[in-house]
């Protein structure tokens, strides 16, 4: 659940990246950091592990509106990719109140992918959370790599993987061009701030 500041009446609400390694959730922050340069209320802080990281920084979406006149201050955090940093991932997880998914468009990630997301679920019940309620966006990363000759995974394959079940909104993206990244982030702050508006009531 987010945390409330009754004093300066500002609701903090926490978005996690998560994902396999390497599949771009650091180049989705990166580039939101960079673009939305107004809104950013803090230093981008970078915790490296090695071979990995873990980026946060604080963001104010000024387009989204107030929740019971309470301004919106968003946190977004990613997690680190590698198997081996498992407990970071759950320590970052806790509080979260929305996540963006990132899968790797490359054929040879594919397995990544469904053991990444299967993950994501196994961390979120340590909290009580299912990921079928959890406000969730799915992004498919990495379109770009068709234009360099990498083969990649077609969306009804992505969608088949990663979507079946779940039917939330995804998004083909490229972090790298910043195509589709902007829209990835307001469609889960517009869930997230939904679904915080239920809670709240």
């Amino acid at each position: 659940m987010a945390f409330i500041n009754l004093k300066d009446r500002v609701i903090q609400a926490k978005i996690v990246y998560y994902g396999p390694g390497r599949c771009g959730k650091t180049t989705n922050l990166e580039y939101v950091y960079e673009k939305c340069r107004p809104q950013v209320n803090s230093e981008m802080v970078t915790v490296k592990t090695q071979g990995d990281r873990t980026l946060f920084f604080d963001f104010f979406p000024l387009d989204m509106g107030k929740i019971g006149g309470f301004d919106v201050k968003i946190q977004l955090y990613t997690v680190p990719g590698q198997v081996k940093y498992d407990s970071t991932r759950r320590l970052v997880l806790k509080g979260v109140d929305g996540v963006v998914f990132v899968a790797d468009s490359a054929v040879g990630r594919r397995e990544k992918n469904i053991i990444s997301i299967r993950n994501l679920e196994d961390n979120l019940k340590i909290y009580n959370k299912d990921i079928h309620d959890i406000p969730l966006v799915i992004q498919y990363n990495k379109r770009d790599l068709a234009e360099e000759g990498i083969e990649i995974l077609d969306i009804e394959t992505l969608e088949k993987d990663l979507n079946t079940e779940l039917r939330v909104p995804s998004f083909e993206a490229s972090a790298v061009a910043g195509d589709n990244v902007v829209l990835t982030l307001k469609k889960i702050i517009s869930l997230t701030l939904a679904s915080l508006e239920k809670q709240l009531k």
